[in-house]
């Protein structure tokens, strides 16, 4: 970190900062822990040019979940642009590898979350998933907001850049046509929006909190479809939630089409690895 820019955060902090620690692990902004004399911070950087939204729309849902009094999330200090940069400042978590207690607790937490409901489907804003815009636009029902706000931007990007053929591309109206079936009674409901297993903590006290969201109002086994594609979760988070929520004969298929979302975005950022997921469940439900 250069002295401009840490002479440029002591000022937000109102406090010297002391120490600077880089944390790995960030797939789109470079990230460190700041410690002060007063308290330590999570320290998110980016240079993208739309990155001050990106930090914007980032804190707007650790708030939005926050207010819920459900699951806890960082609070957010602060977020500016220095010298073509922007950066995000949060509450540090120092964090414990979780118990089957905690996973227990998060699973409760996380349906209580879920109970967070709306008049419709989306949010009142735009937001990210990863580096790659997410719409949110209003709709009345769940089918016509997954088919045009979540799988048909990505489906089209995905041909865009060259990793999807037109004839392997669903249209809208046979996705919708599919989907409807699986879709029945769905309520609105506050999602993270991106929790795999990198996206929450345990606190040393064991209390859980959740990060880097990407939230709107949807149906909620889309959080648990994304909880099981890449692992993390033990058995009593998936015990504890259910306890909650529970599952119907269609779980199961609504869960692999919402991970074909997730799996779009992945074949979006990182190219063909994923072609092969992405391909098998538009074979097996197009």
């Amino acid at each position: 970190m250069n002295s401009d820019l840490k002479t440029y955060l002591s000022n937000i902090l109102n406090d010297a900062i002391q120490n600077v620690t880089s944390i790995s692990g960030g797939d789109v902004s470079q990230a460190c822990k700041i410690s002060t004399p007063q308290a330590n911070y999570f320290l998110k950087v980016n240079n993208a040019p739309d990155a001050l939204t990106m930090f914007q729309t980032e804190a707007y849902g650790l708030q939005s979940i926050a207010k819920t009094n459900t699951i806890k999330t960082p609070k957010v200090i602060a977020y500016d642009v220095f010298e073509n940069s922007a950066f995000l400042i949060l509450e540090f978590i120092a964090s414990k590898s979780p118990s089957a207690q905690d996973f227990k607790t998060l699973g409760t937490q996380l349906a209580q979350l879920h109970q967070c409901t709306s008049k419709y489907f989306g949010l009142d804003r735009d937001n990210f998933i990863g580096p790659l815009p997410q719409s949110n636009t209003h709709h009345k029902t769940w089918v016509d907001f997954y088919t045009y706000q979540r799988l048909q931007p990505q489906l089209e990007l995905a041909q865009q850049k060259g990793l999807l053929q037109d004839s392997e591309c669903p249209k809208p109206e046979r996705i919708k046509n599919k989907l409807k079936p699986l879709f029945k009674d769905i309520t609105p409901s506050l999602l993270h929006g991106d929790l795999w297993s990198g996206n929450y903590l345990i606190s040393k006290n064991g209390t859980p909190y959740v990060i880097d969201p990407a939230v709107y109002y949807g149906h909620a086994e889309v959080d648990i479809a994304m909880s099981k594609l890449f692992g993390g979760f033990s058995e009593s988070f998936y015990k504890a939630y259910f306890l909650e929520c529970p599952t119907d004969e269609n779980t199961s298929a609504r869960i692999e089409m919402y991970q074909l979302y997730y799996l779009l975005v992945h074949l979006n950022m990182f190219g063909r690895s994923y072609y092969g997921s992405v391909k098998s469940i538009l074979k097996k439900y197009f």
